[in-house]
């Protein structure tokens, strides 16, 4: 009987020590999404006053997210930088992340002039591209 309590007593030891373990906190998470390739199509708007409260230029380099990407992560993404990389040339711009784009698919971005032709002419309307978070915090 005694072994028996001892074994008992060990197990929820260890449950409640498990649980009281610290969470990571957001910046823990953020590295993880950074790691994290996106593909999708790259498109390009005209900017105006964006989903996180902010108004940009054609001339500023900014990127709108899916609106259902956006949503899942409940805007925590607002201001954060995404390296976003043309897959047919190989180039690539940095762009802040400023709105959310009720027409794109999930792993798509909506570009202002200025990011998609730092990465392809305007003309060609769709990209294909590859993009993933910077750090939050992190400029370029």
């Amino acid at each position: 009987m005694f072994s028996l309590s001892v074994v008992v007593l060990a197990f929820f030891s260890l449950l409640l020590s498990a649980l009281a373990a610290p969470l990571p906190d957001n910046s823990t998470v953020v590295d993880v999404a950074k790691r994290t390739t996106h593909t999708g199509r790259g498109t390009w708007f005209y900017p105006g006053l964006g989903h996180c409260g902010g108004t940009n230029s054609n001339s500023d380099h900014i990127v709108a997210m899916s609106e259902s990407f956006y949503d899942a992560n409940g805007g925590t993404n607002c201001w954060q930088y995404v390296h976003v990389k043309n897959k047919a040339n190989g180039k690539s711009v940095y762009a802040q992340m400023v709105d959310s784009c009720p027409g794109c698919g999930y792993d798509d971005l909506d570009m202002s002039p200025s990011a998609f032709e730092a990465i392809g002419s305007l003309s060609t309307g769709v990209l294909s591209i590859s993009w993933n978070f910077q750090p939050k915090g992190w400029k370029p």
